[in-house]
């Protein structure tokens, strides 16, 4: 037992022994210049690369601390002559650039692979054109490795499974793509690295942990066999061909913290550095080496039997300066191809996304965003840095002193010209010059920002109240703390008093920050010296870019100014010094909106309001639906305005769009998805109201075209969250004055619109009216007229030959009338109109204060009526004959008066009382000429006191109602659109 015991000893420390030895070396400030270790696997380019780190014995060879290698700038002491200028080339060398989702499947390595035979052929009758291509792992592949080493130490059957898993599909899409006397020398190669890979994670287990190195090894196995699976299809081809394992060539610094594969996403650039002086020497080698083997130096650049090579090179995967495998990080495969663009003096670097270019916002989020046609290098870099996930950050760096243009094309487009990134934006010195700033808006056509992005996954880290240790000392070791904990530091803004300083820090290094601003000042959190240190998480940076800013003021007014207006709280504001780039910092769930608000503040897109309409199938709400489809064009067109109808909503269902995109259907279609559509969804408010506070569009708006009590106790709450509401429906506006004034408050409170125009006039300007009287300083004294559509067409064709319920049924087919009939002939509806201007004028009143004449006897006011609309109509219809008789008796004695019957409303401010009854007026009263379909409101006031404000029109009928939710919906729009600037 105990010979078997140090045999178990012995074998862990012959496993440990290279990690061991690398640590002990990098621990007494030594610096390994280069081992050697028993090969595990052997590459057709590269024998005696091996899979270094995948060893059980190992020889080093160490220098003393200081490196003697050049950390950047042009490569020094290297003949490039062949490389850089291939011989009988008139072209200089292209570098395209392919991502994961360019080769997710072995069509789409058909697709890369012949399109750079055509990009290699040249173009424009110029010759062939010397090609390589920087490729990024099979789509999903990294994620897949990485899930291999994470999931080791815990349950290594289940490595084990995701590891074949990888390598036989990478296998599989290689065999779709060549022959067997291709593909067979690569299988093997595939399987020996699945072995070696398993001796790795398998001896992860004994020390209980995954060394960063680890990580990235495995990980760039990725890139190394898409590498050769593009390159066994080009064989195929018989063109000039071969593949560069980018370990052999690249060697980088890295700066201290930055080990390991980085955030998926991150913002942080990797602290990266190549070390051009060893990368030249080695790719002149490579090229006069293998190149030379390959007859790459020998091909005809002219005539009938012109050729040019194309080389494959892995992308993210690199050297350390110690010979340690290591990485570009996260989405490194764009450095990849612009420092091998200026190893070769490459002309231009192509980018091949799945999008057409770089887009002004991300299209994800953004629907409206557009491809922008060019960047400078500034530019890009600022995008790439906040986020924009379609650049690397560092990729620009390596093309700025060669004036390398780099090109962003879509490989699924490759028609569309794409965006070129070139040129060097002006200096602050050269934008000063330029004298006093105008206002961006001043200069018509001229748009100051390129594009709005994001960077997701951010903590805020504060430090407050350590004013009285001293503002410089604290900022220096706090900064020091963060520096030496290897933290990223992406924003920092330091308060005037307090000494408060917040900065903003990856997500996952948020912790790690904390505890080291803790260590940093622990002897004056001891003493009470300083008030705290916090860290936030869930949070978002949202950034404008664009060189147009500079000496451009009213610029960051419109950002802030739209976030506000789109409810976005902002956290924290920094602006670059250099003018091309504001960025503030939000919750992270308000991002989208944020973006979206942003976007069209600064018309890039279109003022686009997300709208829910409830009662959709009801007469109003099918009428607007309609109008909003038939003005779809228009709208866009002429105000640059988009009503997208996101949610429409019946009595009991409803259908949602997605993405906030709008729904599939307009106008009457969407009455079909309602009642037959597979994606409608049983009615529910709740589900409604939390829809809308997630949506992300920044101008949300319910639209209640209900009579229903249910929907008006939502009011308070989508007005707090920020929702906008427009409602013909007069349950709130009329309702209990209690629950008015709780919706009035969280409109104020919440800085958004409730508009209820249409529940008084229709598509009258009445209540709007009455608000220019009042907020220019008129005082109103009495408010008179007639309101009721229904009434007014009955009263105004009542006579001899046609009794009142005749003239009343004329008006219900004419759908002047309320759905509730009752309600217009007890006169309820018109005192709930009245309940809604007196409102408007400072009474405090409820329904129950107004004076109203009903018109039916009480006998038929507590009838119970089917609840078949067409049945209940044809019953009450038959019962109001009981007041024909009534009703002709004051119509002739009106008209021997030389009177006219109108149902008169009347509201005096001075003494708070509120009537509305049937009333003879006479040929001096505005009401006396009112038409059949028309609804008047005369204001007294003291500036027409001789002679009243009418508004009067046609105001019967649901297109007319609908026409007034529309004119509401559009004054908020403009509203919105206004406010931002």
């Amino acid at each position: 037992e105990r010979e078997r015991e140090r045999e178990r000893e012995r074998e862990k420390m012959r496993l440990l022994a290279p990690t061991l030895a690398l640590t002990a070396l990098a621990a007494g400030g030594f610096g390994v210049e280069a081992f050697t270790a028993a090969p595990l696997r052997a590459s057709s380019s590269s024998p005696a690369f091996a899979a270094r780190h995948l060893t059980s014995t190992m020889k080093a060879t160490v220098a003393p601390p200081e490196d003697a290698l050049n950390a950047g700038g042009a490569p020094e002491n290297v003949n490039e002559e062949c490389i850089r200028s291939p011989r009988g080339s008139a072209n200089d060398w292209e570098v395209h650039k392919f991502g994961g989702a360019s080769l997710a499947t072995a069509e789409l390595y058909r697709t890369v692979g012949d399109l750079l035979i055509r990009e290699a052929a040249g173009r424009n009758d110029a010759g062939p054109i010397p090609t390589m291509a920087v490729v990024s792992a099979r789509g999903g592949m990294t994620d897949l490795l990485v899930k291999v080493v994470d999931t080791a130490l815990q349950n290594f059957d289940e490595a084990t499974s995701a590891l074949t898993d990888a390598v036989e599909s990478q296998i599989a899409l290689l065999k779709e793509l060549a022959p067997p006397e291709i593909t067979d020398v690569i299988e093997e190669r595939f399987r020996q690295d699945e072995r070696d890979i398993l001796s790795v994670v398998q001896s992860l287990r004994m020390i209980n942990t995954v060394p960063a190195v680890t990580m990235e090894v495995v990980t760039g196995f990725g890139e190394i066999w898409s590498a050769q699976t593009l390159h066994a299809y080009l064989q195929t081809r018989g063109v000039p061909c071969e593949w560069i394992d980018a370990r052999e060539i690249l060697i980088v610094k890295s700066d201290a913290g930055n080990a390991g594969l980085g955030e998926k996403g991150s913002a942080a650039t990797g602290g990266v550095v190549p070390l051009y002086a060893e990368t030249a020497t080695r790719m002149a080698n490579w090229w006069n080496t293998v190149g030379r083997d390959n007859g790459f130096l020998d091909l005809e650049y002219d005539g009938p039997d012109a050729k040019s090579p194309i080389v494959v090179v892995t992308g993210f995967v690199a050297t350390s300066a110690d010979g340690v495998p290591t990485t570009l990080k996260r989405s490194g495969s764009d450095y990849s191809a612009t420092v091998f663009a200026k190893l070769t003096g490459a002309g231009r670097v192509t980018m091949w996304k799945n999008t057409d270019g770089v887009y002004t916002a991300d299209p994800r989020r953004v629907p409206e965003a557009f491809s922008i046609a060019s960047l400078k290098y500034d530019e890009a870099i600022e995008l790439a840095y906040f986020g924009a996930q379609v650049l690397h950050p560092s990729a620009m760096v390596p093309c700025i002193d060669d004036e390398i243009p780099v090109y962003v094309r879509n490989i699924f487009n490759p028609a569309f010209e794409g965006t070129v990134i070139r040129g060097r934006s002006p200096t602050l010195e050269e934008v000063n010059a330029k004298g006093k700033a105008k206002n961006w808006r001043s200069k018509r056509g001229e748009i100051p920002i390129k594009g709005i992005t994001s960077v997701d996954k951010i903590s805020l880290v504060t430090l407050e109240g350590a004013s009285v240790i001293g503002g410089a000392n604290v900022a220096e070791r706090f900064m020091g703390a963060l520096a030496d904990a290897g933290v990223n530091v992406l924003i920092i803004t330091q308060a005037s008093s307090e000494s408060s300083i917040t900065v903003a820090v990856p997500e996952n290094e948020g912790e790690r920050a904390l505890a080291a601003i803790n260590d940093g000042f622990e002897l004056e959190f001891a003493r009470s010296t300083i008030n705290s240190v916090s860290c936030n998480g869930g949070m978002s940076i949202v950034a404008i870019v664009g060189e147009g800013m500079a000496m451009n003021s009213g610029v960051s007014a419109t950002f802030m100014s739209s976030l506000a207006r789109a409810n976005v709280n902002i956290r924290l504001i920094a602006q670059g010094s250099s003018e091309r780039q504001v960025a503030v910092v939000v919750d992270g769930n308000d991002t989208s909106r944020a973006l979206r608000a942003a976007h069209m503040a600064f018309t890039l897109s279109e003022t686009a309001a997300s709208v829910a309409v409830l009662g959709a199938t009801g007469q109003i709400g099918s009428s607007l639906l309609s109008q909003l489809s038939d003005q779809k064009e228009n709208l866009a067109k002429e105000i640059g305005v988009e009503m997208r109808v996101n949610i429409a909503a019946s009595s009991s269902s409803m259908v949602m769009g997605k993405d906030g995109c709008g729904l599939d259907a307009e106008g009457d279609a969407i009455g079909a998805l309602l009642d037959d559509g597979d994606d409608s969804l049983e009615f529910d408010l709740d589900h409604l109201t939390e829809t809308m506070a997630a949506d992300v569009n920044p101008l949300r708006v319910v639209i209640d075209c209900t009579n229903s009590e249910a929907a008006a106790d939502y009011y308070e709450r989508w007005l707090a969250s920020g929702v906008h509401v427009i409602s013909p429906s007069r349950k709130v506006a009329a309702g209990p004055l209690e629950r008015y004034q709780r919706v009035e408050e969280a409109q104020r409170d919440s800085q958004v619109n409730w508009q209820f125009e249409s529940s008084v006039g229709s598509a009258l300007p009445i209540l709007t009216t009455l608000r220019d009287l009042m907020e220019t300083g008129d005082h109103v004294k009495a408010i008179r007229g007639s309101v009721s559509g229904s009434l007014a067409y009955a009263l105004s064709n009542l006579s001899e030959d046609t009794p009142f319920s005749e003239a009343f049924r004329q008006a219900v087919d004419k759908n002047y009338a309320e759905t509730a009939l009752l309600e217009d002939l007890t006169g309820l509806d018109v005192a709930r109109k009245v309940v809604i201007l007196a409102r408007q004028v400072g009474l405090n009143v409820n329904i129950e204060d107004v004076e109203v004449e009903s018109l039916v006897p009480d006998s038929l006011k507590g009838k119970e009526y089917s609840s078949d609309w067409n049945v209940m109509k044809d019953e009450l219809l038959e019962d109001i004959k009981v007041l024909d008789a009534d009703m002709a008796e004051r119509a002739r004695a009106a008209e021997s008066d030389g009177t006219r019957l109108r149902y008169k409303f009347t509201i005096d401010k001075e003494t708070g009382r509120c009537q509305c009854k049937l009333e003879a007026v006479g040929n001096t009263d505005p009401l006396y000429r009112l038409k059949s379909n028309e609804n008047l409101v005369a204001f007294e006031t003291e500036r027409y006191s001789t002679s009243p404000l009418i508004v009067k029109g046609a105001a019967a009928g649901p297109d007319l109602a609908a026409a007034g939710i529309f004119a509401d919906l559009l004054r908020l729009t403009r509203t919105y659109s206004a406010l931002q600037t």
